[in-house]
Order: C-alpha cells, then sequence, then structure tokens
C-alpha cells in the first residue's frame, strides 16, 4: 500500500524537465486534442478553421489564473486543465499549428508554445515572456506566426501608453523577488509606447464583420491605466455573417462562446474600447 500510494504521489507531480513544467495529465489533454484532430481529419481544413474547432473543444473548461507563475527560475509552464484568456488563446494557436505542421509528440507542441510565448522564441529570465499581448502581436507579427489585418479592416491608428507593470511591480511575485527585472520591464514598455497599432473602435466592429474570419485572434483593447489589451480570444463566424467571441472569460466561468455578437458584447464591457484583429499565417 506504501508503495502504491508513494507512486500516485509522484505520478500528480509537476514533472520540472529542461526547464519546463507540466503534470502527466497535461500530456494527456495534449494527445487527445491531437487525436481529435486526427479523427476529424482537420490537417486539411484552413488553419482558422482548425483554431476554432480545437478552440470549441476547451469549451466548458474552468478559467484559472496566473498559472504561469511559479517560482524559481523562468520556464516554459504548460497547464491545459484550467485556461485564462491568453492561454486559452496560444493553446488553440499552437494545438492547431501543430495540426497542419503534422506535429504529433507533446515535445513538438511544447516547442511551438515556446515559439510564440517569448520574446523571439527565447527563454531568457521572466522579463522574455511577451508579458503585454501588444508586445505578443508585434513579436509575433515579426516571427511570421500572425499578420494584423486590423488596418485593412478600417482599423485606425491607435498608441498604447503601458506601465503597469513598472509601476506596480508588487503585483508581481517575480518582480517583487527581482527587483532588477523592473528596468527591463520599463524599457519594454517604452519601445511598446513608441509603436503604431491600428484597432477597430467598438462602434466600427460590426461593419468590419465582412473581412474577419472563422478562426482570427480577437484582442480587445482597454481604457485601463497603464495596459493595452484587456482580453484576447478567438473570433466564432457563423453561416449568416454573425461574429460571435469564444473566451475564458473571467474567475468563476468557464470558456465560452458569448451568447451575443461580438460589437454587443464588447458595449457590455465598459473598459473594452475596440478590437485589434490578428489572422494567423498556414505554417510552413
Amino acid at each position: 500500500m506504501k508503495k502504491t500510494a508513494l507512486f500516485l504521489f509522484l505520478f500528480l507531480l509537476p514533472l520540472q524537465l529542461n526547464a519546463q513544467i507540466y503534470t502527466q495529465k497535461d500530456i494527456e489533454v495534449c494527445n487527445s486534442k491531437l487525436t481529435f484532430a486526427a479523427d476529424k481529419n482537420l490537417k486539411d481544413q484552413p488553419l482558422g478553421d482548425v483554431i476554432a474547432r480545437i478552440g470549441k473543444s476547451f469549451l466548458g473548461v474552468d478559467y484559472e489564473a496566473h498559472t504561469l507563475e511559479k517560482a524559481g527560475e523562468e520556464q516554459l509552464v504548460v497547464y491545459l486543465q484550467g485556461l485564462d484568456c491568453t492561454t486559452f488563446l496560444e493553446n488553440a494557436l499552437v494545438l492547431a499549428r501543430c495540426v497542419k505542421q503534422d506535429k504529433t509528440s507533446f515535445e513538438e507542441y511544447m516547442g511551438e508554445l515556446q515559439k510564440i510565448r517569448y520574446r523571439d522564441g527565447v527563454i531568457d529570465g521572466y522579463p522574455s515572456r511577451l508579458h503585454y499581448f501588444s508586445d505578443w502581436i508585434h513579436n509575433n507579427v515579426k516571427k511570421g506566426i500572425v499578420k494584423d489585418v486590423t488596418r485593412e479592416l478600417g482599423g485606425q491608428k491607435i498608441r498604447f501608453s503601458t506601465g503597469f507593470m513598472s509601476d506596480k511591480p508588487e503585483l508581481y511575485a517575480k518582480l517583487k523577488e527581482n527587483p532588477g527585472f523592473v528596468p527591463v520591464i520599463r524599457k519594454q514598455e517604452e519601445e511598446i509606447n513608441k509603436r503604431d497599432y491600428y484597432y477597430l473602435p467598438n462602434k466600427s466592429v460590426e461593419s468590419a464583420y465582412d473581412g474577419i474570419r472563422n478562426g482570427d485572434l480577437i484582442a480587445i483593447t482597454t481604457n485601463l491605466k497603464g495596459l493595452d489589451i484587456g482580453h484576447v480570444g478567438i473570433a466564432v463566424k457563423e453561416a449568416d455573417g454573425q461574429v460571435y467571441f469564444m473566451h475564458a472569460p473571467l474567475v468563476g466561468a468557464k470558456v465560452e462562446i458569448t451568447k451575443d455578437p461580438l460589437h454587443i458584447y464588447l458595449t457590455k464591457v465598459k473598459k473594452h474600447t475596440g478590437v485589434i484583429v490578428l489572422r494567423p499565417y498556414e505554417p510552413k
């Protein structure tokens, strides 16, 4: 009995190998998504449709915040048993990219995840993670992962005034533990604030529906001081042309598709000011 209990305890412990952390359950969830995609022949569908189908396979999963914040050195964290808005978007994108590239192993999945989550795909301490989603956009456009199509949809120019992380380091465990990271983060914020982005204000979103595709990535701009993007998710386009929003909404909720079309959903949340629309490239 003691040996069995010890085995179960060790089986449930997170695995930490080569700056990675995950559990056996995460491996199983990943493999189940890749098997689902193979069974449904998703590889032959456009990437956006694959993203949407895999996203829908996460419907009902609990929202869980701060799953990437682990003590110690920065490492790649895989946690598929609960998702926040960013990890939901990232995992739907990564798993879809794996499907399109015939990548079927957990190790290949982790490689794709690291590629999109970290600046230039390299883990080099806490500041190398793309914390601000506008920075995530910039770096993943640079890497050829996504295209920002907002301007061609009629978007207007916007500049962000990020500064929340460096102004409030006490809210971030890694910044409290490593105050030397704060000036690095501040420099990243300054670079973000020099860039021109484009967004569709709330009032312009519905008129852009013809140009938004199923599986496009949606980043919602915010009026909260010091922040850029307040929420992210995936566009679900219906046959009638309406666009809905698939997302991990907030603590206590589960991954869902909004009952209202995207443009109506936006108006019901005061901090939402508009959207940036990203279209993932078909991987080569």
